[in-house]
Parts: C-alpha cells; structure tokens; sequence
C-alpha cells in the first residue's frame, strides 16, 4: 500500500482493529487518530456508525507515527451492514 508506514515487528504497537472513523468522504486512507474511535468488534463499529454524519465503520491498521510525530491510522477495509 502506496504512503503506508508499516508497523514495528518488535514492537507490538500497530494491529488491526475495528473502528469508527469520522471523515468527510470515504476516499481518503489514512486517518489521524483524533479521527478514529476504536471498537471491540465488527458489530459494535457498525451499529456506532452514522453514515449521515460522516462516521463510517471500518477495520484499520494502526497506530503509526508520522515523520511529523502525528499518530495514524491506515484504512484495512470499510465496513457495511
């Protein structure tokens, strides 16, 4: 994946999670982490999620720190009902 900074395989920091995420459209694929609602399952990020209101459920990869020192999250996959 183009402009992804893979996680730190000592360091078990990045993993894939469910989330909620607030973005104005789904085009983008990466997300700062003040973006970003973590959940404990598929379901739960689906049922939080208001489409209306730009939160979508997603499965993401993450956190990474920037070069700049911001905390990312990577788009995995988007989720729908």
């Amino acid at each position: 994946m183009r402009g992804f900074v893979p996680p730190d395989p000592e360091g078990g920091v990045s993993s894939y999670q469910y989330a909620v995420v607030y973005v104005p459209r789904r085009s983008r694929n990466r997300f700062s982490a003040n973006c970003v609602a973590i959940k404990d399952s598929p379901e739960q990020a689906l049922a939080e999620s208001d489409p209306e209101k730009k939160y979508f459920a997603a499965r993401v990869m993450g956190p990474s720190k920037s070069s700049e020192g911001q905390y990312l999250y990577y788009l995995a996959e988007w989720l729908e009902d």
